[in-house]
C-alpha cells in the first residue's frame, strides 16, 4: 500500500509542477495585457521593428527574372511540348503548317474517350466500375462541359507523370540517405504540403507568366510530396527476409532495387500514386487563376459574376471527373496489391492487354470518323443539357423562403460567436503567444520544440502580418473545433455499428473526393460572402479526417484487451469510455490535427470570398504580381500549420508512450 501511494504520488508531483508553471504563465500574460499602455511593444509588435522580408523576396526574384531568364524560357519550351500535345489530343486541334495551307486533325472523339473510359474501369475493377467511370465521362459530355474538361485532364495527364518520377526518385535518395531525408526531404514536403496553394501560383507567374506551363509547374510541386512519402514508407515496410533473399541470390544495389524491392512496395506506390492524382486535379482547379483554364476557370468566372447555375455545372463535373479519377487509380492500386498471373507464357500484346487494344482502336476509328461526321468530333448542342436555371431558381425559392431564417443564423453568428472570438485572437499580445507555445513545446518534447515553435510563430510578428494571422487562427480554430464536434462522435458511432459505417464511409469517400472550389460554391449561394461562409465551407471540408482517423482508432483497439475487460465485469458502457476510447485517444488526435491542417488550407481558399485574412493576403499578392508579399504570408500560413502539427504530434507521441 505503501509503495503504491508513494509512487502515485511521484507521478502526480510533475503535473502539480506544470499546474503551476502553467498558471503562472497565464498569469504573466494577463499581466502584459492589462499594462497594455506601459509596454504596447508586448502586445502589437511595433512597426518600427518590422523586418523586410517581404521586400528580400521581392528584390531576389526580381534578380532572378532578370538574371535568369534564359533558364525560365528553356523550362517553359521544353515543358510545352509535351503540355501542348496533350492540350491539342484532347481538348483542341493539331494545327499543321501555316496560314491557309494549314492542315487540321482533329482531337480524340468525345464518344473513344467515354469508351475508353468504360473500358478502362472494366479492366481493372469489373462491371460496376466501367458503369462509374465510364458514366462520369459521359456526365460531363452531356452537360456540355467537355472541352473544359478535357483541358483539365490534359494537364493532369502531363503533371502526374512528372510528380511520380520526380517523387519516386527523390524518395529512394531519401530512403537511401537518412540524413537527407532528416535535414533536407523531410522540412521540404512539410513546407510544401503547409505552403497554401494561391503562395505556389505568384512565383511561377513572375518566373513563368501566364501560361498552361506556369499552371502545371505549381502543379507538380503540390502533387509531389504523397509520392515521396508514399517511396519512403513503402521502401522502409519491405521485410528484411525479401532484402537479404536478394543479397544472397547475387543482385547488385541497383538490380535489388528496381527488381525487388520496388516491386515488392508496389501497393504502397500505388497509393501515393492516388494521392498525386487527386493532388493534382485540385492545383489544377486552383492553377486555372494563372493560365491553366479548364472547369476550374469556370467556375472562378461564374462565381466573380454571381452566375449561380453555371458556376454549379462546372463544380459537378469537376466532382465527376475527381471520382472516376479515383475510383480507377484506386482500383489500379487494389489490384497492383492482389497480383494477377498471365494465362500464356509469351502471349502477343492485344491478348495481354485486350482492353488497352480495344479502347485504341475505338479512339483510333472514332476520331476519324470526326473527320466526316461533325456528332463524333464534339459534342451536339441537341444532346447537351443544362441545369444553371434549375439551381439559379432553387436557390432564389430558398432565398424568398427562407431569407429571414438564414440572415438571423449568420447575423447571430457573426455577433454572438465570430466577432467576439476574433477580438480576442487579435488583440492577444503576441510576446505571450510566442511565450505559451514555447513552453507548450518544452513540456511536450524538450528545448528543440520549444525553439522551433517560439521561432515560427514569432516569425509572423517580426514580418508585420500578425493581426491577419490571428485572423486565420481564430477562422482556422472555430472551424476545425465544430468539425472535431460534429467527426468524433460520427466516428464514434460508426466505430460501435458497422450498419451505421456502411451509411458514413460513401459519404466521408464522396468529400474526400470533392475538390475545394466545390465547398464554396452551395455555401455562398445561401449565407453570401464573408467568415459564416468561409467557417461553414471550412467545417464540410476539414471533417473527413475526424470522422476517419476515430473510426479507424476505436476498431483497431486490440480484441484481447476487450475481451480482458469483459471478463473483468465491465459492462459494454465501461469497457467502451475505459478501454477504447483512452487506448484510442492518440489515434483520434492525429485525426484532429489533420483536421486542423485541412481546415488552414481551405480557409486560404476561402479568401476568395470576403476573409481578412492571410489568405487574403496572398490573394492580393497574386493579383498584384507581389511575390514577396505573397511569398512571406504563404511561409506564415505555413508556419502555423506545422506549429500546430508539431505539437499534436508530440502531444500524440507522448500520449502513445504513456498507454505503452
Amino acid at each position: 500500500m505503501t509503495v503504491t501511494a508513494s509512487a502515485s504520488e511521484a507521478r502526480s508531483r510533475p503535473i502539480q509542477i506544470w499546474l503551476l508553471i502553467w498558471a503562472a504563465a497565464l498569469a504573466a500574460v494577463l499581466v502584459v495585457f492589462l499594462l497594455q499602455d506601459r509596454l504596447p511593444w508586448a502586445v502589437n509588435y511595433p512597426a518600427s521593428a518590422v523586418v523586410p522580408v517581404a521586400d528580400w523576396v521581392s528584390a531576389l526574384m526580381r534578380w532572378i527574372k532578370s538574371n535568369l531568364s534564359w533558364l525560365t524560357r528553356s523550362i517553359t519550351a521544353v515543358l510545352g511540348v509535351p503540355l501542348d500535345f496533350a492540350l491539342n489530343l484532347l481538348a483542341k486541334n493539331f494545327k499543321i503548317g501555316h496560314g491557309t495551307e494549314a492542315y487540321v486533325l482533329p482531337r480524340l472523339s468525345w464518344v473513344g474517350v467515354c469508351a475508353a473510359a468504360f473500358l478502362a474501369g472494366h479492366a481493372v475493377g469489373g462491371r460496376k466500375l466501367s458503369l462509374l467511370v465510364g458514366g462520369c465521362f459521359l456526365y460531363i459530355a452531356l452537360f456540355g462541359q467537355w472541352t473544359s474538361a478535357m483541358l483539365t485532364l490534359a494537364l493532369i495527364s502531363i503533371a502526374v507523370p512528372f510528380c511520380i518520377v520526380t517523387g519516386l526518385f527523390a524518395g529512394i535518395w531519401a530512403w537511401r540517405k537518412p540524413w537527407a531525408e532528416r535535414l533536407i526531404v523531410s522540412p521540404a514536403l512539410d513546407l510544401m504540403q503547409t505552403i497554401p496553394t494561391f503562395a505556389y501560383l505568384i512565383p511561377m507567374l513572375l518566373l513563368f507568366g501566364n501560361s498552361p506551363v506556369s499552371a502545371m509547374i505549381a502543379t507538380a510541386i503540390f502533387a509531389t510530396p504523397p509520392m515521396v512519402r508514399a517511396t519512403m514508407l513503402g521502401l522502409s515496410r519491405v521485410p528484411s527476409e525479401i532484402d537479404d533473399f536478394s543479397e544472397m541470390a547475387g543482385c547488385t544495389a541497383r538490380q535489388k532495387l528496381w527488381r525487388v524491392l520496388l516491386p515488392s512496395a508496389r501497393p504502397t506506390l500505388m497509393v501515393g500514386v492516388n494521392q498525386v492524382i487527386m493532388l493534382a486535379l485540385n492545383m489544377v482547379i486552383i492553377a486555372s487563376m494563372i493560365g491553366a483554364g479548364g472547369l476550374g476557370y469556370d467556375v472562378l468566372l461564374a462565381l466573380r459574376a454571381l452566375k449561380v447555375g453555371e458556376a454549379m455545372e462546372a463544380g459537378l463535373a469537376i466532382v465527376a471527373l475527381a471520382i472516376a479519377l479515383d475510383r480507377l487509380s484506386q482500383a489500379i492500386a487494389h489490384k497492383q496489391a492482389k497480383g494477377h498471373v498471365h494465362q500464356a507464357i509469351n502471349p502477343s500484346f492485344w491478348r495481354r492487354y485486350p482492353n488497352l487494344t480495344l479502347a485504341i482502336a475505338i479512339l483510333i476509328v472514332t476520331t476519324l470518323l470526326g473527320l466526316f461526321v461533325p456528332a463524333f468530333a464534339a459534342v451536339p448542342k441537341a444532346i447537351t443539357f443544362t441545369t444553371a436555371p434549375l439551381w439559379k431558381a432553387a436557390v432564389n425559392w430558398v432565398t424568398i423562403n427562407f431569407f429571414d431564417t438564414i440572415e438571423a443564423f449568420r447575423v447571430a453568428l457573426i455577433l454572438n460567436l465570430l466577432n467576439p472570438l476574433r477580438a480576442f485572437c487579435e488583440g492577444f499580445p503576441w510576446l505571450g503567444a510566442v511565450f505559451l507555445l514555447g513552453l507548450a513545446g518544452y513540456q511536450l518534447a524538450g528545448l528543440r520544440l520549444a525553439v522551433l515553435v517560439a521561432a515560427l510563430t514569432a516569425f509572423c510578428a517580426v514580418t508585420g502580418l500578425w493581426e491577419k494571422t490571428m485572423a486565420t487562427v481564430y477562422l482556422c480554430g472555430i472551424s476545425a473545433f465544430i468539425a472535431c464536434l460534429i467527426g468524433i462522435p460520427i466516428g464514434l458511432m460508426a466505430a460501435r455499428s458497422d450498419r451505421f459505417e456502411k451509411i458514413v464511409t460513401p459519404i466521408i469517400d464522396t468529400l474526400q473526393v470533392l475538390p475545394s472550389f466545390c465547398f464554396i460554391i452551395p455555401v455562398v449561394m445561401l449565407f453570401r460572402v464573408g467568415d459564416v461562409t468561409a467557417m461553414i465551407a471550412t467545417i464540410a471540408f476539414a471533417v473527413v479526417p475526424a470522422i476517419r482517423y476515430t473510426n479507424h482508432g476505436i476498431r483497431q483497439v486490440p480484441p484481447a484487451l476487450i475481451e480482458a475487460a469483459k471478463v473483468s465485469g465491465c459492462t459494454p458502457r465501461q469497457t467502451f469510455f475505459r478501454v477504447q476510447l483512452p487506448l484510442a485517444l492518440p489515434e483520434i488526435m492525429l485525426g484532429v490535427n489533420q483536421t486542423i491542417l485541412m481546415a488552414l488550407a481551405m480557409i486560404i481558399i476561402c479568401a476568395m470570398v470576403g476573409t481578412r485574412d492571410l489568405g487574403q493576403e496572398v490573394f492580393i499578392a497574386l493579383s498584384k504580381a507581389d511575390s514577396g508579399r505573397g511569398i512571406v504570408a504563404g511561409l506564415a500560413i505555413a508556419f502555423i500549420g506545422i506549429v500546430a502539427d508539431r505539437l499534436f504530434s508530440a502531444w500524440t507521441a507522448k500520449a502513445r508512450a504513456r498507454l505503452g
